[in-house]
């Protein structure tokens, strides 16, 4: 009985729908209660997540909210097949209504829905704006799909390099970031030359202040390998917030625990955007990349001083790795809740995480705005009300950083990308929303935007071998905006560990945030006042200094 009153009432609902045409009602003044600033010409989009006002039914009830975003569906006259339009002619043709499926309601509040087909770039914004005149309904956006924010090339060290301080193999010859902006030459083999060091940020010397002891960094990328020269502590402890069968490689839908990277290759042809993946012609398959390694090393996973492959730079600090990104990317339903989970707040499913960081690091991102309203902008602000700074890529596309989500999120610390001699990277995004810039690899001989690769033009770290699942240990260079965020967030974790040694409490967030612009090294070469990258370039040892002498 009770089925057949909810059938009837659907049925009423989609009756309702059919009798007012799409441009009915008045959404013009609901702009601010939906995101479509990441849609794509060309793309299609089945995840959608709305947000209900609290002590709405649709908020209470998962019935009623795919009852009313049906109806939203019949509103913007979208039916099962693409490319007809709701009528009563076709639904008596044998036509159906679009359908639409509850997935589950994120730890911000939002309800994750999806539709029974893709639906183009047009249609997908009909829909938000019909979901968005509900007066129920706080907050709605597409399930946008983010990627890692790293160069596509890679290379492998040529051969061991011997420093005393620390003793690592590659250290010497291949980390350029890690010592002072001085301009020192530091070797580089692959040009037959030394190159001025005007572009590092000064981790070396921060050492003798603090090693990052204390604090936890939280790595949400692909995960982290299972490599030898990685402080693996947490890598267990972690999770694998990837809710998608295709995207994480899993056999079914569902998350898992561990902050393993079992690969996020493209090849073959399940990944195909005719099986629903995510390769064609503009978008070509690739091999797995393990940037999350990459980074993870980075930020300060890195074993360091042990005589063997490269250093971290908050080597003393637990990285605790949570898996986003996978198979063609990660969506930001995932990426919200991962937010949530590793700075201590609870996620309906998931087990509470026993080690909430202090640093969130995410080299990940793509195109749109962030707003405290948006589902990401949600998710950060809960995470910095827990104490978490959240260090955020700054984006590939050389663009101003306010059409990119989440480095334009309100609260965070957005990087951009600098190369050895202290130029913006040619890649790099800029704008004012850039908080600071640090080493991101140039690629290029003089950070050039084409040229001769360099030894000196890559950030060196942690990487796999293997071309789908993992196969080999082994180290690599890539550049990018996600090469220069681990640095900082190592940085910052280098700052609070100096707090903790001095018996002083953490800083906020936005005291993490105003120190590190007031200690930024001035870029040698200027950047230009029509594409800024913050407040210079990150200085960890000033930093950490500064960070020391707060009450």
């Amino acid at each position: 009985m009770k089925q057949r009153s909810q059938v009837k009432l659907l049925a009423a609902s989609m009756l309702l729908a059919l009798s007012l045409p799409a441009a009915a009602a008045d959404i013009s003044g609901n702009i601010s209660r939906f995101d479509l600033s990441s849609v794509q010409e060309g793309e299609s989009y089945n995840r959608f997540i709305v947000v209900y006002r609290n002590g709405s039914t649709e908020h209470a009830n998962p019935s009623a909210a795919v009852q009313a975003v049906t109806v939203a569906a019949g509103k913007a006259q979208l039916m099962e097949q693409s490319g007809t339009t709701l009528s009563t002619n076709a639904l008596r043709s044998g036509g159906r209504m679009l359908g639409v499926n509850y997935n589950r309601k994120l730890a911000i509040g939002g309800d994750l829905v999806t539709t029974s087909r893709r639906l183009s770039a047009t249609e997908t914004r009909q829909f938000v704006q019909r979901i968005a005149a509900d007066p129920a309904v706080e907050f709605v956006q597409p399930d946008y799909m983010r990627h890692a924010l790293s160069k596509p090339v890679q290379a492998q060290p040529a051969g061991a390099a011997t420093f005393t301080t620390p003793n690592d193999q590659y250290y010497a010859a291949y980390q350029w970031d890690y010592l002072a902006a001085n301009g020192t030459a530091f070797s580089d083999s692959s040009l037959g030359t030394s190159v001025a060091n005007w572009g590092g940020a000064n981790i070396q010397q921060a050492w003798t202040l603090a090693d990052g002891t204390g604090i936890t960094i939280a790595s949400l990328d692909t995960g982290v390998t299972n490599h030898p020269d990685l402080d693996l502590t947490l890598a267990a402890s972690g999770y694998d917030f990837i809710s998608t069968a295709l995207v994480s490689g899993r056999a079914a839908d569902g998350r898992a625990a561990g902050g393993w990277d079992t690969g996020d290759w493209t090849t073959g042809s399940k990944y195909l955007a005719s099986n629903g993946g995510c390769v064609d012609s503009t978008h070509p398959a690739e091999n797995s990349s393990w940037h999350g390694t990459h980074v993870f090393g980075t930020a300060g996973g890195e074993k360091t001083n042990n005589g063997t492959g490269m250093v971290g730079t908050a080597f003393g600090a637990k990285v605790l790795p949570v898996r986003v990104l996978g198979h063609c990317g990660g969506y930001d339903s995932d990426i919200a809740d991962a937010i949530t989970w590793a700075s201590g707040g609870h996620v309906n499913g998931v087990p509470d995480n026993t080690h909430p960081a202090q640093v969130i690091s995410m080299s990940l991102g793509g195109s749109g705005t962030c707003t405290s309203s948006t589902i990401t902008g949600k998710a950060i602000s809960g995470a910095i009300s827990r104490g978490a700074t959240v260090v955020v890529a700054a984006g590939n596309s050389n663009a101003n950083v306010s059409g990119f989500s989440p480095a334009s999120c309100p609260g965070v610390v957005a990087v951009a990308a600098t190369g050895i001699t202290s130029r913006r990277a040619y890649y790099s995004n800029y704008g004012a929303g850039i908080t600071l810039a640090a080493p991101g690899g140039g690629v290029y001989a003089n950070d050039g935007s084409s040229g001769t690769q360099a030894t000196t033009g890559f950030i060196w770290s942690t990487i796999d071998s293997g071309t789908t699942s993992p196969s080999g240990s082994t180290y690599g260079g890539m550049a990018g905006t996600s090469q220069a965020t681990p640095h900082v967030a190592g940085a910052v974790a280098l700052m609070q560990s100096y707090r903790l040694a001095l018996g002083k409490a953490l800083l906020t967030s936005a005291q993490i945030t105003s120190l590190l612009k007031s200690s930024a090294t001035k870029p040698h070469v200027a950047a230009s006042q029509t594409k800024p990258i913050g407040a210079g370039i990150l200085n960890t040892y000033a930093a950490v200094q500064a960070a020391g002498a707060q009450p």
